[in-house]
């Protein structure tokens, strides 16, 4: 039997159409919350992790390097061969291939460059080269059949990769020569000396015997003229 459908049944049927309606509304609304906050909540992490996998840039620690030249003074004689001593140190052990080596003379003439970057810069010299090895922090220099020319104060330098430039103390060539006389040899500075020594000495002596000889040449006229009376 069908009911007759009264106006408080269809107030019913509307109400629970209407909760039903607000529910699902609801429920979606939910559901797209949390998809799209959980996507934004991925790409923030993602973000973040990739950030931190970053690595950190770190300031390159300075260099600090010791250029050591031994000995400060040396001496040869013509025709011989020099060793320079130059040692590079450093307390961080970097590789010491890619540095720059400089060697220079000075004398009264002024700079000579003999050496740059671990060249020879002389036209037409194969007397003057590196010889040490320069991975193990050896830059010495060598100088084959040595002239009086050659004497002067050598100085190694050395350029780093940021520039900076370090220098030695700087080592002092004397050469000595032969003098071909009884077969003896002595420096330059040494025969300038024994000659101004001798020159002095024969100055004094004609100084302090003029005298004496003014006094002979006076006696010998004086016992002539006696002879002649």
């Amino acid at each position: 039997m069908v009911r007759p459908c009264t106006s408080a049944t269809m107030s019913q049927h509307i109400g629970k159409f209407y909760r039903s309606a607000v529910s699902s509304f609801i429920f979606f609304l939910v559901v797209d919350v949390e998809v799209t906050g959980g996507g934004v909540n991925r790409e923030t992490a993602a973000a973040v992790t990739h950030v931190t996998a970053q690595p950190l840039l770190l300031t390159p620690e300075p260099w600090n390097l010791w250029v050591t030249q031994t000995p400060a003074k040396e001496k040869a004689k013509e025709g011989e061969t020099v060793v320079l001593n130059c040692h590079l140190n450093s307390p961080q052990r970097p590789s010491l291939t890619d540095l720059m080596v400089k060697w220079y003379k000075e004398d009264e003439k002024g700079q000579m460059d003999l050496l740059e970057k671990n060249v020879t810069m002389l036209p037409n010299n194969s007397r003057v080269f590196m010889s040490g090895d320069l991975s193990q922090g050896d830059v010495s220099l060598i100088i084959l059949n040595v002239t009086t020319s050659d004497h002067g104060i050598y100085f190694c330098e050395v350029t780093l990769p940021d520039g900076k430039v370090v220098t030695g103390d700087g080592t002092k060539l004397r050469i000595r020569r032969a003098l071909g006389l009884f077969g003896i040899e002595e420096s330059i500075g040494t025969i300038i000396g024994v000659v101004a020594a001798g020159i002095g000495g024969i100055a004094v002596l004609i100084i302090v015997l003029t005298p004496q000889l003014r006094k002979c040449i006076l006696c010998m006229r004086q016992e002539s003229r006696q002879s002649i009376a």
